[in-house]
């Protein structure tokens, strides 16, 4: 059974992302610092809220660094919604740096009438590069999403998944060596969620 780091940097829904993962046959922890990552096979980073916050608390906690570790040393991780835009550069929604592990910054989505923002529902993926998360021959799926920002990675090839808002094509998720994320939640997406959840932890585990 692998066993599962749940970031708590206190912006996360940690209590539906950690039963979603214990549906699945994992061990799930609670992480605070670098010593209790190195107990844990792959490590999750959750978010909702504000980019400038989020990036407060990392620093302040110390999970900044301790996350920025794991990753050089080329370790799993999976972001969620925030935890997605984290992992990036910057963002318009702030000032301060990002966790810079994947080049490319945060930005608005296009605002046009008739799509509000925040952008609330569920919406169909539509696959790009394919990446353990989201691989070829994927099947159709719908995922809810929540979220008035999105990611523009400078280098389009770590997209694996894109979604259709205000007639624009935005990330829905990306991979990069090791590092994985969602900009939509799994954990409230049903059986594709689910779904998605489980070929991270089938990757995981080879």
């Amino acid at each position: 059974m692998s066993r599962i780091g749940l970031i708590d940097y206190g912006m996360g829904n940690l209590h539906s992302v950690q039963r979603a993962f214990e549906r699945i046959g994992s061990s799930v922890v609670s992480v605070h610092d670098l010593g209790a990552m190195e107990a844990c096979d792959g490590l999750v980073l959750p978010g909702v809220g504000a980019f400038d916050p989020a990036m407060e608390r990392l620093n302040a906690s110390g999970l900044a660094p301790a996350i920025q570790t794991w990753c050089q040393a080329g370790k799993p991780l999976l972001g969620i919604c925030l935890g997605l835009q984290l992992l990036f550069e910057a963002s318009d929604e702030g000032v301060l740096p990002g966790l810079g592990l994947i080049k490319g910054r945060v930005v608005a989505l296009p605002r046009k009438p008739g799509h509000p923002i925040p952008h609330m529902g569920w919406e169909r993926l539509a696959p790009a590069e394919p990446s353990p998360l989201i691989p070829a021959g994927s099947g159709e799926s719908w995922v809810y999403f929540v979220h008035s920002y999105a990611a523009s990675p400078r280098d389009p090839r770590c997209t694996t998944a894109l979604v259709n808002f205000a007639d624009q094509a935005v990330t829905a998720a990306v991979w990069q060596g090791a590092i994985g994320a969602c900009q939509f939640h799994p954990e409230k997406s049903g059986d594709a969620g689910e779904a998605i959840l489980r070929r991270w932890l089938t990757w995981l585990q080879a």
